[in-house]
This record gives structure tokens, C-alpha cells and sequence, in this order.
């Protein structure tokens, strides 16, 4: 059989590349917009050159809520833990960068919190548009890690975003529908604990900015996140 692919042919597959390169989702953030992360990212390629990890630790990776859970080792003993939340990430920038967080780490499951990707920016993506980004950051780290559980938390309801609640809110429900159809993935759903009788965020749970946690907001997150990793693990 002749494999000699003919000039027309091989003219048409080039076409075919280079317009679904042109249409990845990826092309339309600029760099720049991601530029603010790489000290953070640097620092964590700094602490996995300087820390030993346990071969079976559980990776929490996403925005601030993550990096600012100053107990979180404590919170989740006994299973270890390697925290990697950076500041203000969205799903758009945080797939630039995951291949460097997940590093060579040897992990038992990923929990995920990214919560910025819709907050009244210019730059907000529609729902649909994280769910993508979010598709393509699980295939990243299936890449290393074809089997693991992942875990995603639902973004919490805040006052300080709260007009914008019904889109965030669809972006849980993306994420949600998702994960219940897709193996090895699950879905935190918090969002019900996080609202009051009259469906409002709690404010008695968050810091003065009212869109972070503070030590009860914490101690409720830990209470759903780690009774879902223990089910999880039995699953498992």
C-alpha cells in the first residue's frame, strides 16, 4: 500500500492545523494578562526543590481561597497535602501554568478551587467558556495522572459578588453536570451551606472584603471538603 501522502493531501492537512490551532480557545489570552502569577509560580517550583512531599499527598491547587487556608495541613491530617493556590487565579490563566504546578508530584487526588473567572471583570469568559477551560485543565493533569480522583469545589456565594451570582452560579452548574458524567471526577457542592434561609450568602462567614473566608468560613469549608475526600478515598 502506497503511505506517500500527495502534495494536495498533505497541502489541505497543513490547512486543517493551522485552523484548529487558530480556534483554540487558548489563542485569546494575551500573556500579559498572566505575567502577575509567575512569582507565585516560581515560588512553588522553588518549594518543590527545597521540600520532600508524601508519595500519596493530596495537590489543593486554584486562587486565594486555597493559599490563604493557613491550616490546611492541619485541617486535612492525616492526609498530606501540597498547597498551591495562588492569588486571583482564573481557569484561564491556571492552565498556562498547571503542567509546572503538578510538577513530578506523586499524588493520590486533586482538589480544585478556582473561583475568579467570573466577578464583573472586562475579562470575563461566558459559563460555557470556563467549562472549557476547565475540561482542558482536567486533561492536563490526566496527562500525568490518568487515574486519580479530582475533585472540583463549587464557587462559593459571596455579597461582593453576589450580582453576578446567576452566571457564577451556571458556571457551578456546568462544572457540576460534568463531573457527575466524567470517571474518576466529582463535584464539592457547598453552595446550599453557604446560603442563608432567605438564599443569601452568609456574611458572618467571610472576612471584612466579603468575598474571603474567615476562620468559621474555614472550619465549614474543611468540614465538606474533607468528608468528601474520605468518601472519595473509600471509593477508591
Amino acid at each position: 500500500m502506497n503511505s506517500i501522502v500527495k502534495p494536495a493531501t498533505y497541502i489541505s492537512l497543513l490547512c486543517i492545523t493551522v485552523i484548529m490551532s487558530s480556534c483554540s480557545p487558548l489563542k485569546n489570552y494575551d500573556p500579559k494578562d498572566r505575567a502577575w502569577a509567575l512569582p507565585e509560580i516560581n515560588a512553588f517550583e522553588h518549594q518543590n526543590a527545597t521540600t520532600d512531599y508524601s508519595e500519596d499527598a493530596i495537590l489543593f491547587i486554584g486562587s486565594s481561597s486555597i493559599r490563604l487556608w493557613k491550616t490546611l495541613a492541619e485541617d486535612m491530617a492525616p492526609y498530606p497535602v501540597i498547597q498551591r493556590g495562588y492569588g486571583g487565579a482564573h481557569f484561564r490563566d491556571m492552565v498556562f501554568f498547571t503542567e509546572r504546578i503538578l510538577s513530578d508530584h506523586s499524588l493520590s487526588m486533586v482538589v480544585c478551587f478556582v473561583a475568579n473567572d467570573i466577578s464583573g471583570s472586562a475579562k470575563d469568559g461566558s459559563p460555557k467558556d470556563v467549562l472549557n477551560l476547565f475540561k482542558l485543565f482536567v486533561k492536563q493533569v490526566r496527562e500525568k495522572h490518568p487515574d486519580i480522583p479530582i475533585l472540583q469545589i463549587a464557587v462559593t456565594p459571596t455579597l461582593s459578588r453576589w450580582d453576578y451570582w446567576d452566571e457564577i452560579n451556571k458556571v457551578n452548574q456546568l462544572l457540576k453536570s460534568y463531573c457527575k458524567k466524567t470517571a474518576d471526577l466529582y463535584f464539592i457542592d457547598t453552595v446550599p451551606t453557604y446560603l442563608d434561609a432567605l438564599g443569601q450568602p452568609k456574611p458572618e462567614w467571610f472576612v471584612k472584603d466579603q468575598l474571603h473566608l474567615n476562620a468559621k468560613g474555614y472550619e465549614v469549608w474543611n468540614g465538606l471538603i474533607k468528608s468528601e475526600i474520605g468518601r472519595v478515598k473509600a471509593l477508591n
